[in-house]
């Protein structure tokens, strides 16, 4: 198996119903879990860091006029309510599954800390990493950078909707867009292709964790990812 502990990385966006513009989507909720309870059949210890983008975004608190950091804050308890969603759709299931916040909410979810994280994961429970880094003008990319760092995790995990991988443009304005099989941090960070936020990828440097990106659009590529087959994209310190 090529991974033992992951951290998974999922949009808030991954969790909306577009058509009738909900923020969340039974379906869609019920797909993520059945995908998170693959990964734990298979031994792997799972993390997980949700965005709040079908909550709120900072663009709509610019056009009403919220302050930035209020906004940020408000963005960390949209990554809240989502985490929660997930944890019921996980316990549904039969998949055991703590919730840990950078901002304390006592009466839903535990406080993090990274000792009893790793003890979560260690016993086997999916771990879902809440509230951000409990900072403002930080983004849930550097949250899960952060947290794959002090977890020790052997690689992040970027499923995204309708997307393969990383391309060298933006595949919904280009129909020439190429997919990247394999790309350096380095090079990530230069070219600034809108996988993950600058300061997440620098933290990414000289660090031995990798980052595979791929479409969740078949749950069959969760396995596949794990199992080490190439698809999507590999992003790592060296090839």
């Amino acid at each position: 198996m090529k991974y033992k502990r992951v951290v998974l990385k999922l949009s808030g966006e991954a969790l909306k119903n577009k058509k009738e513009q909900t923020i969340i989507d039974s379906v869609l909720l019920n797909k993520v879990a059945e995908a998170i309870q693959l990964l734990t059949k298979a031994g792997i210890q799972v993390a997980v860091v949700i965005g709040a983008g079908n909550i709120f975004r900072g663009k709509l608190a610019s056009e009403i006029g919220i302050e930035h950091s209020v906004a940020d804050y408000m963005g960390m308890l949209g990554t809240i309510i989502n985490s929660l969603a997930l944890q019921s759709a996980l316990e549904n299931i039969g998949v055991e599954c703590r919730v840990m916040s950078s901002i304390e909410v006592d009466a839903v979810c535990e406080k993090y800390i990274r000792r009893k994280a790793i003890s979560h994961l260690e016993k086997g429970m999916v771990t879902i990493f809440a509230g951000g880094t409990g900072n403002p003008y930080f983004t849930t990319d550097t949250t899960a950078t952060l947290r794959a760092i002090e977890i020790n995790a052997d690689a992040i995990l970027m499923a995204k909707n309708g997307v393969e991988g990383v391309f060298d443009k933006d595949p919904t304005k280009y129909k020439d867009a190429k997919l990247i099989d394999k790309i350096t941090f380095e090079d990530l960070y230069k070219k600034n292709l809108g996988v993950m936020d600058h300061t997440a990828v620098a933290m990414m440097l000289n660090q031995k964790i990798e980052i595979r990106v791929f479409s969740m659009d078949d749950l069959n590529n969760f396995k596949k990812v794990i199992d080490g087959e190439n698809i999507g994209t590999i992003i790592r310190e060296s090839f």
